[in-house]
């Protein structure tokens, strides 16, 4: 019986050359998708992300221009004559009549006598917050209006005439006969809710400015009062009338 050990097996050397081109692969590889994404995916994340963001402003812009093109109260003042008193004074008699989109009359038509050279018709305007604006909301999506007085230069604006109902919503803007709470505390607490900064953010409401349109106005001649649903103003240039002295 033999007593001799067996002899060991040689040790196999560590593959050096083998890690050193796996990792030199695996590095490249690694290397490759980042230069890949870095040069061709990140590259389109960031054109996605900016054609998203254009056509959100796009939306926007498009909404804006749908608003300012669409006029929400328009009104027509007819100047029926204009005279001098005995003092050399201009008397104007006018007659106010406001319009739907569909060009008949809303409410009654009113006659004033005036004296002065300049009209003005002063307005309240209630300007919401813009998500109203974009989710069309049906009282808050666009700005209103409240067609306040009419006065001139000689005629004092608190001796002047109110045209919209003082404290009410206008007949334009009240949901049927019986305006909700939201429309009567709006109107009613005009003044209150633009001078108090919690009550207009629970309501909604961005600005509650006043504005006024004025001009020298010219006999037998018609005037429309546009306001457009972001709230601008404008008095344009006078028509002819259809009638004599008469708004259909």
């Amino acid at each position: 019986m033999s007593d001799a050990v067996p002899a060991p097996s040689p040790r196999r050397p560590f593959p050096f050359r083998f890690v050193f081109w796996s990792t030199l692969v695996v590095g490249v590889g690694a290397g490759s998708v980042y230069l890949a994404d870095q040069m061709v995916l990140a590259p389109k994340r960031r054109l996605e992300a900016k054609v998203a963001q254009l056509e959100t402003e796009s939306l926007r812009l498009k909404t804006y221009l749908k608003l300012l093109e669409h006029t929400e109260r328009r009104g027509q003042l007819e100047v029926i004559s204009q005279t001098r008193d005995a003092a050399g004074d201009t008397v104007n008699q006018l007659r106010f009549t406001e319009l739907d989109p569909q060009g008949g009359v809303v409410g009654t038509q009113r006659d004033f006598e005036l004296k002065g050279e300049e009209v003005y018709v002063d307005t309240l305007v209630i300007k919401f917050e813009d998500h109203f604006v974009e989710a069309a909301d049906p009282l808050r999506g666009k700005a209103l209006l409240l067609f306040r007085r009419i006065f001139t230069n000689r005629v004092q604006p608190d001796e002047g005439y109110y045209l919209d109902k003082n404290g009410a919503p206008p007949a334009r803007y009240a949901s049927g006969a019986n305006p909700n709470a939201f429309e009567k505390d709006l109107w009613a607490k005009f003044w209150e809710i633009a001078n108090d900064a919690p009550q207009a953010k629970q309501a909604g409401v961005k600005a509650m400015p006043g504005q006024a349109v004025y001009g020298r106005l010219v006999p037998h001649k018609v005037y429309m009062l546009l306001m457009r649903s972001t709230g601008e103003l404008i008095l344009p240039g006078p028509t002819e009338p259809l009638g004599p002295a008469t708004i259909p």
